[in-house]
């Protein structure tokens, strides 16, 4: 139960870090130049207010990566720092949402609403983390590392394969006059997405391995007791 959970708080942080910081390089475009699309002229106007948000998302999306990190290598203050991050996160993202559900045409936030919504759950995941007995059977600052580290590579190969296909799954909210702008950064996308998928593939089947090994030197540690 404890590597389970483990494994579902370490692979939720990363995921949420990873739509946090896609969500941040997203609003790049309106930020820059919002006249230039059908129903944001309004935003043009607060356009030092998008510049901050991006900013405000980059920042965080790195920090829960580095949090996430944190929280595989069993470092002391990596709980703490992941709740920081998404209690911040949900409050630059509900001042966004409301912002934006002002200032546009068709009084739409979306997608930034998916964004806001998973920040949400995975807070809610965490607080209940923080009760002493789950807390206690979770370990998150334990040095037991190869059930986080499996955790820590699956984290980065689902992360890698949302920037991979990011043009895809956020495309239908981001087509203005006939160009999909969640593909903006294509190359940036495409070789951020393989260099995670990539890492996080080495560091699971590293994971694996060394799991299989430790199985089996258990049984011959055994034998020889017996």
């Amino acid at each position: 139960m404890a590597k389970f959970l483990r494994f579902i708080g370490i692979l939720l942080m990363g995921l949420t870090s990873a739509l946090i910081l896609l969500s941040g390089v997203g609003t790049t475009c309106v930020a820059l130049d919002a006249t230039q699309y059908e129903g944001m002229e309004a935003i043009a106007k607060f356009q030092w207010l998008y510049i901050l948000y991006v900013l405000a998302f980059v920042a965080l999306g790195i920090m829960g990566a580095r949090a996430t990190i944190g929280l595989v290598r069993g470092k002391k203050n990596a709980y703490r720092d992941s709740l920081i991050v998404l209690i911040l996160s949900l409050v630059v993202g509900i001042i966004h949402m409301l912002t934006s559900r002002t200032l546009r045409e068709n009084g739409s936030s979306m997608p930034l609403d998916f964004i806001v919504y998973a920040i949400i759950f995975t807070l809610i995941v965490f607080l209940l983390f923080s009760f002493p007995k789950i807390k206690q059977i979770i370990g998150f600052d334990e040095n037991e590392s190869n059930g986080k580290t499996a955790a820590g590579g699956m984290t980065a190969i689902v992360a890698g394969m949302l920037f991979l296909s990011v043009q895809m799954w956020a495309g239908p909210t981001h087509i203005f006059d006939g160009v999909n702008l969640a593909d903006a950064f294509h190359t940036q996308m495409m070789l951020g997405g393989g260099i995670l998928f990539t890492i996080g593939l080495g560091i699971f089947v590293y994971a694996a391995l060394n799991s299989a090994k430790v199985g089996e030197t258990l049984p011959q540690e055994s034998n020889l007791s017996a």
